[in-house]
C-alpha cells in the first residue's frame, strides 16, 4: 500500500511540477508588467518624462491562469496532450509542435524534481497534514529557486505566505515549537539584514537583496532557529564553490550579482529534514570527543 501512495505522490509531483512551470515563468512578468504600469502612472504628471512605447509588450494581461499556455515563440495555443509532464517532452522530442522551436529541458526537469520530492515527501510522512504542510514548503522553493535564478526576484507574495505557513504549521506541533519557529524567522531576517548594512557600510554597495532576508526568515519559521546556522554556512560555501566555478569556466563578470536564493533554498531544504543530522557531524568535526 506504501508503494502505491508513493506512486501517486510523484504523479501528483509531476502535475504539480508542470503547474511550477507556468508560476515560474508567468508570474514574474506579471510582477514586471504592474510595477512598469505603475510607476507610468505614478510619472505620468511629469511632461518631461518620455516612456519608450516600444518596450510595452502584452504582459500586463498576463497570470497564473489566463491566457491559455502558447509557444513563446509562435504564440500558437499548446494543445492538451503536449502539456502531459515529461511525456509530452519526449514525443515531441523537445520541440514546439507548431514551429518546431526548441523547448527547454528545464521544464521536464522541474517536473521530474517534483515528482521526486513529491514521492519523497509521502514516502517520509506518509497521508498526513504533515506531508501536505511539506509538500507546499518544498513546492514554493523550487518555484523561488528558478525564478531568482532567471530574475534574481525573490517575489513577497511567496516567501511571506511561507514564513506565515511556517509558524501556522509549527504553532499546531507539526515540526519544531511555536518558539523556536517565531525566533527562527526572526534571527533569520536580522542575520541576512545586519550582513546587507554591514557590508553595504564598509563597501557602499548592496550585497543582497531583501528578498533573501524574507527567504531566511520563511526557513527559520519552518526549521527553527536552531538550523539557521547550518542553513547560512551550507548555503555560503556551495554558493562560493559554484559562483567561482561559474566565473572560472565562464568567464563571467567577478562584479555581476548572482542569485542567493537558490542556495538558501537548497540549504533550508536540507535542513529542514537533517539538520540535526549535520549539526551532530559539525560539531564532531570541531569537537572529536563531543
Amino acid at each position: 500500500m506504501q508503494t502505491l501512495w508513493i506512486t501517486t505522490g510523484a504523479l501528483f509531483g509531476l502535475l504539480i511540477g508542470s503547474f511550477l512551470n507556468v508560476v515560474i515563468y508567468r508570474l514574474p512578468k506579471s510582477l514586471i508588467s504592474s510595477w512598469r504600469k505603475e510607476c507610468k502612472e505614478f510619472l505620468s504628471e511629469d511632461s518631461t518624462i518620455k516612456f519608450d512605447e516600444s518596450k510595452e509588450d502584452d504582459t500586463e494581461t498576463l497570470n497564473i491562469v489566463f491566457p491559455r499556455s502558447h509557444c513563446p515563440s509562435c504564440k500558437a495555443l499548446i494543445p492538451a496532450w503536449c502539456n502531459i509532464p515529461i511525456l509530452s517532452y519526449a514525443l515531441l522530442k523537445g520541440k514546439c509542435l507548431h514551429c518546431k522551436a526548441p523547448i527547454s529541458v528545464r521544464y521536464p526537469f522541474v517536473e521530474l524534481l517534483t515528482g521526486i520530492i513529491t514521492a519523497f515527501i509521502v514516502y517520509r510522512y506518509g497521508l498526513s497534514y504533515e506531508a501536505a504542510a511539506v509538500a507546499i514548503f518544498s513546492w514554493t522553493l523550487i518555484s523561488l529557486t528558478f525564478i531568482d535564478i532567471d530574475h534574481q526576484l525573490l517575489p513577497d507574495s511567496m516567501t511571506l505566505p511561507l514564513m506565515w505557513l511556517g509558524l501556522v504549521a509549527n504553532a499546531l506541533g507539526f515540526f519544531t515549537d511555536l518558539h523556536s519557529a517565531l525566533y527562527g524567522a526572526v534571527f533569520g531576517y536580522l542575520s541576512l539584514w545586519s550582513v546587507y548594512w554591514l557590508f553595504k557600510l564598509l563597501t557602499g554597495k548592496e550585497g543582497m537583496g531583501f528578498g533573501d532576508f524574507k527567504l531566511l526568515a520563511a526557513l527559520g519559521a519552518w526549521a527553527g532557529w536552531q538550523h539557521l546556522p547550518a542553513i547560512i554556512i551550507l548555503s555560503s560555501l556551495v554558493g562560493a564553490l559554484l559562483g567561482t566555478l561559474n566565473i572560472l569556466l565562464s568567464g563571467q563578470d567577478k562584479n555581476k550579482p548572482i542569485p542567493f536564493g537558490p542556495y538558501l533554498a537548497i540549504a533550508g531544504w536540507i535542513a529542514f529534514f537533517w539538520g540535526d543530522v549535520l549539526q551532530q557531524h559539525y560539531l564532531q568535526w570541531i569537537n572529536p570527543t563531543i
